[in-house]
């Protein structure tokens, strides 16, 4: 039976209609209303504060300290009662102010290629967890800090093609076990030059300095101004005269020996994009570069020699956040730098099926008998960055052979680093000195064996190296080297592949810490 035609329907029929239009309108329009009520109230509603994880917090409190502690030249609101002004001498004999900067260690010495690190991974840390940092009041303090390594950097860069890169004799450092207060012996300069070239350290201090000038773009521009110029500089003079600081200044080669700078020469470049947004670093790193150094499809461990993981997770960035501009085969050289960062990552995770060996029965990475958790430490921090990436950027899952994993994943996998440091681990003690109850006692550290009032000098002062007392003084803050492979700890003063922190260290773990306080998203952009 067919349907009566329109116009052949009653007056009552349209009224209907119209009755029930006016209906679905109004209903319509009370939802919109509702909904963009809703959405209104959502955009203007303060957010709710996160959750602040104590322990990690606590952890981040005591490991910033440390930079305190290593503090060289005329101390500013010193808050370590034991240190007091040191090097006030340092530079003098160019004519230059290097009494700023770190002690690299538990020695004396200032080593500028992993110094230039430490600024690095600080301003790193920043840019990524400044805010949580800021919540437990923290930032301010990490922002000093890498401001006290850069201000010495900037010194010791006095010339377009001249980097001061050390300060002291490591040999005659090391024939004395004395505080810094008080030592007297001589501290020579050691510089790299278009005649003695050292691309490696170059690199790595235009890495420090183009990241810190992002850290304080909006706090002091013109020092972040000033850092960008010497950043480009340096990097200049790191390309156009290449050469190993370990072939051209061989004295370094027993303390900080350097594998190689094709990895510090993209690290650098690549913090250049981001501090500049010139395409000519961006094209450095690709097309220019990327296949003489970049050793894409191998993992590799990041530490103070080794950028290439770093990298690899910085430039992949740019692949979750980058700019559409970026195309043909810069986009496919990035894609190369994140596909390797990926098999960085699904190498750490215990439960991939390409995991690595290199971990100790604790859950510990594991990699060299000497200064272990710099590996365990760097690696968990390049895969807490991943993984917030990969929140942010909504990707849910990480490809790894076969298996696919989230971004949780990645950051359990943190979090069980972090944890075996902090004291869940077979000793069932923390390695971060100062935390909990049971912590190292004989720190490898010159001025913390020894008491503030103690009336030594440079050869009379080794007693203290070897007292069988513990410390008198806290090295509040110092990651130390950490455990042997079965997981166990010598505490000895003695035992400096174990026992002896660097600053280097704590920026890692810093970096980590400021990750895991609380959980939000990364800013999407440096600038």
């Amino acid at each position: 039976m067919e349907s009566e035609p329109p116009e052949s329907k009653g007056w009552w029929w349209w009224f209907l209609v119209l009755v029930l239009a006016a209906l679905v309108l109004c209903a319509s329009s009370i939802s919109l209303w509702k909904n963009f009520h809703q959405l209104e109230i959502f955009r203007r509603a303060p957010k709710h504060p996160q959750v602040i994880v104590d322990k990690y917090a606590n952890a981040l409190s005591l490991s910033v300290q440390f930079f305190n502690v290593q503090k060289s030249g005329k101390l500013v609101n010193n808050k370590i009662y034991w240190r007091g002004d040191s090097a006030m001498g340092d530079g003098k004999e160019e004519n230059l102010d290097l009494t700023k900067g770190m002690y690299d260690a538990g020695d004396l010495m200032k080593f500028g290629f992993p110094m230039a690190f430490t600024a690095t991974i600080l301003s790193w840390a920043i840019l990524e967890y400044g805010d949580h940092m800021k919540q437990v009041k923290e930032l301010d303090h990490i922002q000093d800090s890498l401001k006290w390594i850069t201000d010495y950097l900037i010194n010791a860069h006095p010339s377009d093609n001249v980097l001061y890169i050390q300060v002291g004799d490591p040999e005659l450092d090391h024939k004395c076990w004395e505080r810094p207060e008080v030592m007297t012996e001589r501290r020579p300069l050691t510089q790299v030059n278009i005649s003695y070239p050292g691309t490696e350290v170059a690199a790595e201090t235009a890495a420090a300095m183009a990241s810190a000038s992002l850290v304080f773009r909006k706090k002091n521009s013109a020092y972040s101004k000033l850092l960008l110029k010497h950043a480009k500089q340096l990097f200049n003079f790191a390309d156009t005269y290449r050469g190993s600081y370990s072939i051209s200044t061989p004295q370094v080669q027993k303390y900080y020996n350097s594998t190689g700078y094709g990895d510090e020469l993209l690290w650098a470049a690549a913090w250049l994009y981001h501090a500049t947004g010139d395409h000519t670093y961006l094209r450095y790193v690709t097309v220019k570069n990327g296949n003489s150094f970049a050793n894409w499809g191998i993992p590799t461990w990041f530490c103070w020699d080794n950028k290439l993981a770093g990298t690899q997770v910085l430039l992949s960035r740019l692949s979750f956040f980058g700019s559409k501009d970026i195309l043909g085969a810069e986009n496919i050289a990035l894609q190369l730098y994140r596909k390797t960062a990926e098999a960085v990552l699904c190498g750490l995770l215990p439960s991939s099926t390409t995991p690595t060996s290199q971990r100790t029965d604790g859950g510990l990475i594991w990699v060299s008998e000497w200064n272990v958790l710099q590996y365990s430490v760097a690696s968990a921090f390049l895969a807490l960055v991943y993984s917030d990436y990969m929140l942010t950027s909504q990707t849910k899952t990480l490809y790894c052979n076969g298996e696919l994993y989230q971004p949780m994943d990645l950051r359990k996998f943190a979090l069980s680093q972090a944890d075996y440091i902090l004291g869940s681990n077979p000793m069932k003690m923390s390695y971060l000195v100062g935390y909990g109850s049971n912590y190292p006692q004989y720190v490898h550290h010159r001025g913390a064996s020894i008491p503030k009032d103690a009336n030594t000098s440079c050869s009379d002062g080794f007693k203290w190296l070897n007292s069988t007392d513990p410390n008198p003084n806290v090295a509040i803050g110092a990651l130390v080297g950490g455990p042997f492979l079965n997981d166990t700890y010598s505490d000895s003063r003695n035992n400096s592949q174990q026992g002896e922190p660097t600053t280097y260290n704590s920026a890692l773990i810093a970096g980590l810490l400021s990750g895991l306080i609380t959980s939000s998203s990364v800013v999407q952009s440096f600038t």
